[in-house]
């Protein structure tokens, strides 16, 4: 009688995951169908590219596309700039959001919460209207143009702040409070106590600033002079004109451009995860 009910409540367990999987398969795939059409796309001859109607999976494959991109633009000189771009912001945001944040969230001072607020007003405004008055600003003190004149404006970041500000809230005092008992001073507290703990958000932060300055494309476009001084995503700009758009070069490109975001994401998919997980409203 237990074994007839045991089976009785298990087959709709079991449907019930079957579904949730077979559902879970189906929306995984038509999420990825566009990076799997631009990969395969990427691989096409030229003559598979443009046939109609469109195939997903090639007929042959060929390297060709990734062979002439190297000469059609200056593709190594876009990565190195991209790379120098979206690194540096990376770099100068971790550190400055995570002071900021944690001076926000630990420390005590007259007119805290006004900077907050003010901090979070600048969450809702666009970074369109303030495009022209940044750049006057920049050409004015000779950095428009310029690598660094990309990266200066982008050092620090109101989201950024606020997410490490609440991932500092959601640790216990005890360690720091133990640390000022025994002389420590702030920036031993914050170097040596909270930073190690805080490495699940910081990563987590490193991966969307990393990604959002790597596809940006109207930022290096108005900052760069030529196409010499460009970014990746302006040089892919390139292969879509107003009557002729070369797929394959733009494939080949983008799969290219798309490795390092990946390779990222999968060396801190842990610590993404737990860095989403551990940074909570309060």
């Amino acid at each position: 009688m237990a074994s007839t009910i045991t089976a009785t409540r298990s087959r709709p367990d079991f449907v019930h995951r079957l579904l949730l999987g077979v559902g879970g398969i189906v929306l995984g795939l038509a999420i990825l169908l566009p990076i799997i059409w631009m990969v395969f796309t990427a691989f096409k001859p030229e003559a598979d590219v443009v046939q109609y109607p469109p195939a997903l999976f090639p007929r042959s494959l060929t390297l060709q596309h990734f062979a002439d991109i190297w000469d059609a633009i200056p593709f190594a000189r876009l990565y190195g700039n991209t790379i120098v771009f979206a690194g540096g912001v990376t770099i100068f945001s971790l550190l400055f959001d995570s002071m900021t944040g944690y001076a926000l969230a630990r420390l005590e001072f007259r007119g805290k919460n006004v900077v907050f607020v003010l901090i979070m007003i600048l969450l809702m405004v666009p970074f369109q209207v303030t495009l022209i008055p940044l750049y006057d600003l920049l050409g004015s003190i000779g950095l428009a143009g310029t690598l660094p004149g990309m990266i200066v404006p982008r050092m620090t970041n109101a989201f950024g702040i606020f997410f490490m500000r609440q991932f500092y809230l959601s640790l216990p005092r005890d360690l720091e409070e133990a640390a000022r008992v025994d002389g420590a001073s702030e920036w031993r507290i914050f170097s040596r106590i909270i930073t190690p703990l805080a490495r699940p958000a910081l990563l987590t932060l490193g991966l969307f600033h990393f990604q959002y300055n790597w596809n940006d494309l109207l930022w290096p476009l108005i900052m760069s002079k030529d196409i010499e001084g460009a970014t990746l995503p302006a040089g892919l700009s390139m292969f879509v004109g107003q009557h002729v758009v070369e797929y394959g070069l733009l494939m080949a490109g983008s799969v290219l451009a798309l490795m390092p975001v990946v390779i990222f994401f999968l060396v801190i998919q842990k610590s993404f995860v737990a860095g989403i997980a551990t940074t909570g409203m309060k």
